[in-house]
């Protein structure tokens, strides 16, 4: 199932997202399941699609296009993100030629974390591409011809994702980074978190008019000490005040009900504005289906 389909049929897409595993994911015969497959497994009747990160924050694991087939083997309809930080250009293509080959229709183009910020800092990263490169390689490919125009025995058939960021300032400079995405192939978008509805809907007013389908992404908010992290430490986002003083005041126990509460509270606001929403539950996955329901009421899409 390709996610622009959904898009093209008006369907308000919602998607979600699981960290691949520290480890492998062969059956070991003693009926443990790796913890991707059971966070998807809490997912797969409340969103469309979940995305598979591929060595997230620079952090070793399981490769993104094996846990992706396992969800789909699973049922569960995978988004295959891939990032240039990893391979050249022959692997990238590669990789994309495999994903096909092994049954993954949508496809999340990233350009990726830097090493430093790992577990394997002294690693040499590759960024042979970035992400609008990719995207024009991939688009290129979907027509039957690698990127130096060398045939394909046959072509890939995805659907094409990039990530957009609205907190980024001046705007203007990733509103134009976006169109360009969106020139290399880019058939939907997924943003970076966002907690400021006013902030939201000055991006939507620019984005609009490229026609392209959006989805709100949000990270679920675990306590005030993770609000305080990202307010010092991650360029761009900031996490409302009044969320930090809601989280140091929860109840023991709470913070999971004050998440539930607080995101729907935002996603009320926010989501009428775009065409999805993607979760970010870092863990949490559990508590996506209630902040679903209580965001819309009851009147989620079907799913």
């Amino acid at each position: 199932m390709k996610i622009t389909e959904l898009f093209s049929n008006k369907t308000y897409v919602l998607t979600s997202e699981v960290g691949p595993v520290k480890g492998c994911v062969r059956d070991l015969g003693d009926g443990r399941v790796p913890q991707c497959l059971e966070e998807a497994d809490l997912l797969r009747k409340h969103v469309h699609a979940i995305n598979v990160t591929d060595n997230q924050s620079a952090v070793m694991r399981l490769g993104s296009l094996a846990a992706s087939v396992k969800l789909k083997q699973n049922g569960i309809e995978p988004i295959y993100q891939i990032t240039c930080r990893d391979r050249n250009r022959i692997a990238l293509q590669s990789e994309l030629l495999n994903a096909c080959s092994l049954g993954i229709d949508n496809v999340l183009v990233l350009t990726g974390d830097h090493t430093t910020l790992g577990d394997h800092r002294s690693a040499k990263p590759v960024f042979d591409l970035d992400s609008v490169q990719l995207l024009k390689i991939a688009t290129q490919m979907k027509s039957g011809h690698d990127m130096t125009g060398h045939e394909l025995s046959q072509a890939t058939d995805f659907a094409l994702g990039a990530v957009v960021n609205p907190n980024f300032e001046p705007l203007d400079l990733q509103m134009i980074k976006m169109a360009k995405k969106i020139e290399a192939g880019a058939q939907f978008f997924q943003t970076q978190t966002v907690y400021d509805p006013g902030l939201f809907e000055r991006f939507i007013r620019k984005a609009e008019g490229f026609g392209t389908p959006i989805q709100l992404g949000v990270v679920l908010i675990k306590s005030a000490k993770m609000a305080q992290f990202m307010n010092k430490n991650i360029a761009g986002i900031t996490i409302p005040e009044g969320w930090v003083k809601r989280l140091e005041g929860a109840k023991k126990g709470g913070a999971k009900d004050l998440c539930v509460e607080m995101t729907s509270e935002l996603l009320k606001d926010v989501a009428p504005m775009c065409q999805g929403v993607h979760f970010m539950p870092l863990g949490w996955s559990d508590i996506v289906p209630r902040i679903i329901k209580a965001s819309f009421n009851g009147n989620a899409p079907k799913i």
